[in-house]
Protein backbone atom coordinates (compact mmCIF):
# COMPACT_ATOMS: atom_id res chain seq x y z
CA UNK A 1 0.00 0.00 0.00
CA UNK A 2 2.87 2.42 0.92
CA UNK A 3 4.74 1.67 -2.31
CA UNK A 4 1.61 2.32 -4.37
CA UNK A 5 1.05 5.64 -2.58
CA UNK A 6 4.66 6.78 -3.17
CA UNK A 7 4.45 5.91 -6.87
CA UNK A 8 1.16 7.78 -7.15
CA UNK A 9 2.64 10.91 -5.45
CA UNK A 10 5.76 10.75 -7.61
CA UNK A 11 3.79 10.55 -10.86
CA UNK A 12 1.51 13.36 -9.70
CA UNK A 13 4.41 15.66 -8.75
CA UNK A 14 6.20 15.06 -12.06
CA UNK A 15 3.03 15.72 -14.03
CA UNK A 16 2.59 19.02 -12.14
CA UNK A 17 6.21 20.21 -12.79
CA UNK A 18 7.62 19.45 -9.35
CA UNK A 19 10.40 17.10 -10.47
CA UNK A 20 13.07 19.43 -8.99
CA UNK A 21 11.64 18.81 -5.56
CA UNK A 22 12.16 15.06 -5.66
CA UNK A 23 15.47 15.05 -3.77
CA UNK A 24 14.33 11.93 -1.93
CA UNK A 25 14.42 10.14 -5.30
CA UNK A 26 17.58 11.71 -6.70
CA UNK A 27 19.68 11.97 -3.55
CA UNK A 28 20.71 15.03 -1.56
CA UNK A 29 22.27 18.03 -3.27
CA UNK A 30 24.64 18.39 -0.29
CA UNK A 31 27.69 16.34 0.67
CA UNK A 32 26.80 16.47 4.35
CA UNK A 33 27.06 12.91 5.64
CA UNK A 34 28.01 11.60 2.16
CA UNK A 35 31.79 12.15 1.99
CA UNK A 36 33.62 9.22 0.45
CA UNK A 37 30.47 7.45 -0.69
CA UNK A 38 30.53 5.19 -3.72
CA UNK A 39 29.58 6.73 -7.06
CA UNK A 40 25.88 6.45 -7.87
CA UNK A 41 24.77 7.59 -11.33
CA UNK A 42 21.27 8.31 -10.00
CA UNK A 43 22.55 11.18 -7.83
CA UNK A 44 22.36 14.72 -9.20
CA UNK A 45 25.76 15.56 -7.69
CA UNK A 46 28.50 13.48 -6.10
CA UNK A 47 30.79 13.29 -3.08
CA UNK A 48 33.16 10.48 -4.04
CA UNK A 49 36.94 10.99 -4.23
CA UNK A 50 36.85 11.39 -8.03
CA UNK A 51 34.08 13.99 -8.28
CA UNK A 52 36.42 16.96 -8.72
CA UNK A 53 38.22 15.18 -11.50
CA UNK A 54 34.88 14.52 -13.25
CA UNK A 55 33.53 17.99 -12.33
CA UNK A 56 30.31 16.64 -10.85
CA UNK A 57 30.74 17.37 -7.11
CA UNK A 58 27.99 18.89 -5.02
CA UNK A 59 28.54 22.60 -4.40
CA UNK A 60 29.59 22.08 -0.78
CA UNK A 61 32.01 19.20 -1.47
CA UNK A 62 35.13 21.08 -0.35
CA UNK A 63 33.46 22.47 2.75
CA UNK A 64 32.04 19.12 3.83
CA UNK A 65 34.71 16.72 2.55
CA UNK A 66 37.97 18.66 2.35
CA UNK A 67 39.52 16.98 5.36
CA UNK A 68 38.23 13.58 4.31
CA UNK A 69 39.92 14.00 0.92
CA UNK A 70 43.24 14.72 2.61
CA UNK A 71 42.82 11.79 4.96
CA UNK A 72 42.53 9.52 1.91
CA UNK A 73 46.23 10.11 1.11
CA UNK A 74 48.08 7.29 2.87
CA UNK A 75 51.61 7.36 4.28
CA UNK A 76 52.60 4.79 1.66
CA UNK A 77 51.31 7.05 -1.13
CA UNK A 78 53.29 10.00 0.23
CA UNK A 79 56.47 7.90 0.28
CA UNK A 80 55.83 6.58 -3.22
CA UNK A 81 55.13 10.03 -4.64
CA UNK A 82 58.16 11.57 -2.92
CA UNK A 83 60.37 8.90 -4.49
CA UNK A 84 58.91 9.79 -7.88
CA UNK A 85 59.49 13.51 -7.30
CA UNK A 86 63.07 12.74 -6.25
CA UNK A 87 63.68 10.84 -9.51
CA UNK A 88 61.99 13.55 -11.58
CA UNK A 89 64.14 16.35 -10.14
CA UNK A 90 66.10 16.77 -13.38
CA UNK A 91 67.19 20.28 -12.37
CA UNK A 92 68.96 19.18 -9.22
CA UNK A 93 72.64 20.10 -8.95
CA UNK A 94 75.26 17.66 -10.15
CA UNK A 95 78.61 17.11 -8.45
CA UNK A 96 80.26 19.32 -11.06
CA UNK A 97 77.70 22.12 -10.67
CA UNK A 98 77.78 22.34 -6.88
CA UNK A 99 80.69 21.71 -4.53
CA UNK A 100 80.31 22.27 -0.80
CA UNK A 101 82.76 22.06 2.12
CA UNK A 102 80.82 21.09 5.29
CA UNK A 103 83.95 20.95 7.48
CA UNK A 104 83.28 20.56 11.20
CA UNK A 105 80.60 18.15 12.43
CA UNK A 106 79.42 18.93 15.98
CA UNK A 107 77.13 17.09 18.38
CA UNK A 108 73.55 18.20 19.01
CA UNK A 109 74.58 19.39 22.49
CA UNK A 110 77.02 21.89 20.94
CA UNK A 111 74.61 23.65 18.61
CA UNK A 112 74.03 26.64 20.87
CA UNK A 113 77.68 27.39 21.53
CA UNK A 114 78.04 30.09 18.84
CA UNK A 115 81.61 28.97 18.13
CA UNK A 116 82.78 29.35 14.55
CA UNK A 117 84.42 25.98 13.98
CA UNK A 118 84.76 26.20 10.19
CA UNK A 119 87.33 28.58 8.79
CA UNK A 120 86.22 28.25 5.17
CA UNK A 121 82.93 29.05 3.40
CA UNK A 122 80.35 26.28 2.97
CA UNK A 123 80.06 26.78 -0.79
CA UNK A 124 83.18 26.17 -2.87
CA UNK A 125 81.56 26.24 -6.31
CA UNK A 126 78.09 26.92 -7.75
CA UNK A 127 77.67 26.76 -11.52
CA UNK A 128 76.27 29.80 -13.30
CA UNK A 129 74.63 27.37 -15.74
CA UNK A 130 72.66 25.86 -12.85
CA UNK A 131 71.56 29.29 -11.63
CA UNK A 132 70.40 30.28 -15.11
CA UNK A 133 67.75 27.54 -15.30
CA UNK A 134 64.19 28.98 -15.38
CA UNK A 135 63.05 27.90 -11.91
CA UNK A 136 66.34 29.01 -10.34
CA UNK A 137 66.11 32.42 -12.01
CA UNK A 138 62.50 32.76 -10.90
CA UNK A 139 63.42 31.96 -7.29
CA UNK A 140 66.42 34.30 -7.28
CA UNK A 141 64.15 37.14 -8.42
CA UNK A 142 61.96 36.61 -5.36
CA UNK A 143 64.58 36.39 -2.63
CA UNK A 144 65.32 40.12 -2.44
CA UNK A 145 61.66 41.16 -2.08
CA UNK A 146 61.40 40.99 1.71
CA UNK A 147 62.02 42.99 4.86
CA UNK A 148 63.58 40.37 7.03
CA UNK A 149 62.75 41.83 10.47
CA UNK A 150 59.32 40.83 11.75
CA UNK A 151 57.14 43.77 12.74
CA UNK A 152 57.97 45.63 9.51
CA UNK A 153 55.02 45.44 7.12
CA UNK A 154 55.72 43.99 3.70
CA UNK A 155 55.03 46.06 0.61
CA UNK A 156 54.13 43.94 -2.43
CA UNK A 157 54.11 45.99 -5.65
CA UNK A 158 52.71 44.56 -8.87
CA UNK A 159 56.19 43.61 -10.11
CA UNK A 160 56.66 41.31 -7.12
CA UNK A 161 53.23 39.77 -7.65
CA UNK A 162 54.30 39.02 -11.23
CA UNK A 163 57.48 37.40 -9.91
CA UNK A 164 55.40 35.19 -7.62
CA UNK A 165 53.21 34.14 -10.56
CA UNK A 166 56.26 33.45 -12.71
CA UNK A 167 57.87 31.29 -10.04
CA UNK A 168 54.75 29.19 -9.52
CA UNK A 169 54.12 28.79 -13.24
CA UNK A 170 57.74 27.83 -13.89
CA UNK A 171 57.53 25.12 -11.23
CA UNK A 172 54.37 23.79 -12.86
CA UNK A 173 56.23 23.60 -16.16
CA UNK A 174 58.57 20.98 -14.69
CA UNK A 175 58.02 17.25 -14.34
CA UNK A 176 58.16 17.67 -10.56
CA UNK A 177 55.40 20.27 -10.48
CA UNK A 178 53.11 18.48 -12.91
CA UNK A 179 53.53 15.15 -11.09
CA UNK A 180 52.53 16.71 -7.78
CA UNK A 181 49.48 18.33 -9.34
CA UNK A 182 48.43 15.14 -11.13
CA UNK A 183 48.54 13.21 -7.87
CA UNK A 184 46.53 15.78 -5.90
CA UNK A 185 44.07 16.08 -8.79
CA UNK A 186 43.59 12.30 -8.87
CA UNK A 187 42.72 12.48 -5.17
CA UNK A 188 40.05 15.10 -5.81
CA UNK A 189 41.88 17.76 -3.79
CA UNK A 190 42.13 20.13 -6.76
CA UNK A 191 39.90 20.19 -9.81
CA UNK A 192 42.24 22.13 -12.11
CA UNK A 193 45.84 23.27 -12.31
CA UNK A 194 44.75 26.91 -12.10
CA UNK A 195 42.96 26.16 -8.81
CA UNK A 196 46.10 24.42 -7.52
CA UNK A 197 48.37 27.32 -8.48
CA UNK A 198 46.02 29.85 -6.88
CA UNK A 199 45.98 27.86 -3.65
CA UNK A 200 49.78 27.60 -3.68
CA UNK A 201 49.96 31.36 -4.15
CA UNK A 202 47.76 32.03 -1.13
CA UNK A 203 49.32 29.28 0.98
CA UNK A 204 52.91 30.39 0.33
CA UNK A 205 52.72 34.11 -0.46
CA UNK A 206 49.63 35.24 1.46
CA UNK A 207 50.66 37.73 4.14
CA UNK A 208 49.98 37.44 7.85
CA UNK A 209 51.32 39.03 11.04
CA UNK A 210 54.08 37.51 13.16
CA UNK A 211 54.58 40.73 15.14
CA UNK A 212 52.79 43.98 16.05
CA UNK A 213 49.69 43.15 14.01
CA UNK A 214 51.41 44.15 10.76
CA UNK A 215 51.31 42.03 7.61
CA UNK A 216 55.00 41.26 7.90
CA UNK A 217 55.40 37.59 6.97
CA UNK A 218 54.48 34.73 4.67
CA UNK A 219 55.37 31.08 4.41
CA UNK A 220 57.65 31.78 1.47
CA UNK A 221 59.51 34.57 3.23
CA UNK A 222 59.98 32.52 6.39
CA UNK A 223 61.11 29.29 4.70
CA UNK A 224 62.92 30.41 1.55
CA UNK A 225 64.21 33.90 2.43
CA UNK A 226 64.53 33.80 6.22
CA UNK A 227 63.48 36.28 8.90
CA UNK A 228 64.80 37.93 12.02
CA UNK A 229 62.56 37.60 15.06
CA UNK A 230 63.48 38.33 18.67
CA UNK A 231 67.10 38.94 17.74
CA UNK A 232 67.52 35.50 16.13
CA UNK A 233 67.32 33.99 12.68
CA UNK A 234 63.92 32.42 12.09
CA UNK A 235 63.16 30.06 9.23
CA UNK A 236 65.80 30.27 6.44
CA UNK A 237 65.65 26.74 5.00
CA UNK A 238 66.81 27.22 1.42
CA UNK A 239 70.31 26.52 0.13
CA UNK A 240 70.23 29.14 -2.62
CA UNK A 241 69.56 31.86 -0.07
CA UNK A 242 72.46 30.50 2.00
CA UNK A 243 74.73 30.64 -1.02
CA UNK A 244 73.70 34.15 -2.06
CA UNK A 245 74.25 35.59 1.39
CA UNK A 246 77.55 33.81 1.89
CA UNK A 247 78.72 35.12 -1.48
CA UNK A 248 77.76 38.67 -0.42
CA UNK A 249 79.69 38.30 2.84
CA UNK A 250 76.52 38.47 4.93
CA UNK A 251 76.53 34.86 6.11
CA UNK A 252 79.21 33.10 8.14
CA UNK A 253 78.93 29.33 8.19
CA UNK A 254 79.94 27.85 11.59
CA UNK A 255 79.46 24.08 11.46
CA UNK A 256 76.94 21.31 10.85
CA UNK A 257 75.25 18.95 13.27
CA UNK A 258 73.65 16.66 10.67
CA UNK A 259 74.68 15.43 7.23
CA UNK A 260 72.20 13.24 5.42
CA UNK A 261 73.02 9.79 4.03
CA UNK A 262 72.68 10.84 0.37
CA UNK A 263 75.80 10.65 -1.77
CA UNK A 264 74.30 12.77 -4.56
CA UNK A 265 72.11 15.86 -4.50
CA UNK A 266 69.74 16.66 -3.01
CA UNK A 267 71.30 16.10 0.38
CA UNK A 268 70.29 17.53 3.77
CA UNK A 269 72.41 19.53 6.20
CA UNK A 270 71.59 20.74 9.69
CA UNK A 271 73.69 23.90 10.07
CA UNK A 272 74.78 26.57 12.45
CA UNK A 273 75.52 30.01 11.01
CA UNK A 274 75.46 33.75 11.58
CA UNK A 275 73.41 35.92 9.25
CA UNK A 276 74.55 39.52 9.29
CA UNK A 277 75.06 39.45 13.06
CA UNK A 278 72.14 37.15 13.94
CA UNK A 279 72.60 33.53 14.97
CA UNK A 280 70.88 30.38 13.70
CA UNK A 281 71.35 27.55 16.15
CA UNK A 282 70.03 24.80 13.87
CA UNK A 283 68.92 25.51 10.33
CA UNK A 284 68.19 22.45 8.22
CA UNK A 285 67.86 22.62 4.46
CA UNK A 286 67.99 20.54 1.33
CA UNK A 287 71.30 21.09 -0.45
CA UNK A 288 71.48 20.93 -4.24
CA UNK A 289 67.76 20.44 -4.78
CA UNK A 290 65.92 22.42 -7.44
CA UNK A 291 63.47 25.17 -6.39
CA UNK A 292 60.58 23.10 -7.75
CA UNK A 293 61.62 20.12 -5.64
CA UNK A 294 61.68 22.15 -2.40
CA UNK A 295 58.31 23.69 -3.18
CA UNK A 296 56.79 20.32 -4.15
CA UNK A 297 58.02 18.32 -1.16
CA UNK A 298 57.02 21.00 1.35
CA UNK A 299 53.65 21.54 -0.36
CA UNK A 300 52.95 17.80 -0.52
CA UNK A 301 53.56 17.44 3.19
CA UNK A 302 51.72 20.60 4.14
CA UNK A 303 48.65 19.79 2.06
CA UNK A 304 48.40 16.16 3.18
CA UNK A 305 49.82 16.35 6.74
CA UNK A 306 49.43 20.00 7.83
CA UNK A 307 51.11 20.79 11.12
CA UNK A 308 52.57 17.29 11.48
CA UNK A 309 55.75 15.40 10.67
CA UNK A 310 55.41 13.93 7.20
CA UNK A 311 57.55 10.93 6.26
CA UNK A 312 58.95 10.95 2.73
CA UNK A 313 61.31 8.61 0.90
CA UNK A 314 64.15 9.94 -1.24
CA UNK A 315 66.44 7.54 -3.02
CA UNK A 316 65.44 4.76 -0.67
CA UNK A 317 66.17 6.85 2.44
CA UNK A 318 63.38 7.97 4.78
CA UNK A 319 63.25 11.61 5.85
CA UNK A 320 60.86 13.53 8.07
CA UNK A 321 59.46 16.85 6.88
CA UNK A 322 58.03 18.97 9.68
CA UNK A 323 55.35 21.50 8.77
CA UNK A 324 53.49 24.06 10.85
CA UNK A 325 50.22 25.87 10.14
CA UNK A 326 49.62 29.55 10.82
CA UNK A 327 46.57 29.40 13.07
CA UNK A 328 45.99 33.10 13.80
CA UNK A 329 44.50 33.95 10.41
CA UNK A 330 43.23 32.16 7.33
CA UNK A 331 42.27 32.58 3.69
CA UNK A 332 39.45 31.35 1.51
CA UNK A 333 37.11 28.96 3.27
CA UNK A 334 39.11 28.81 6.51
CA UNK A 335 42.32 27.51 4.91
CA UNK A 336 45.53 27.96 6.88
CA UNK A 337 48.66 29.67 5.61
CA UNK A 338 51.88 27.72 5.86
CA UNK A 339 53.97 28.88 8.83
CA UNK A 340 57.06 26.74 8.41
CA UNK A 341 58.44 23.61 6.76
CA UNK A 342 61.87 22.02 6.87
CA UNK A 343 63.72 18.68 6.87
CA UNK A 344 63.37 17.30 10.40
CA UNK A 345 66.91 16.21 11.25
CA UNK A 346 67.53 13.99 14.32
Amino acid sequence: MKITLILFLTITLISQGYSDSLDFCKGSLSCKGRCGESYDCLNDCHCDSQCQQHEDCCDDYKKQCGRRALASVSDAEIKSLSETLYKLDHNRATASELVIDPQTLISSSETGSRDDQSSRPLFKQVSSTLLSKPTYKALLNLLDNYRRVTGEAEDVPSKEVEEQDTFLQQTMNTDVGSELYNFLHSKGIYSSQSEFIQDLKMMWFGLYSRSSGKLDSSGFEHIFAGEIKGGKVSGFHNWLQLYLNEKKGLLNYYSHSFNGPWTTYPDVLGMQFEWDGYFKEVGSAFIGSSPEFDLAIYSLCYITRPGKKCHVSLGGQTLGIQTYTWDKSSYGDGKKYIASAYPATP
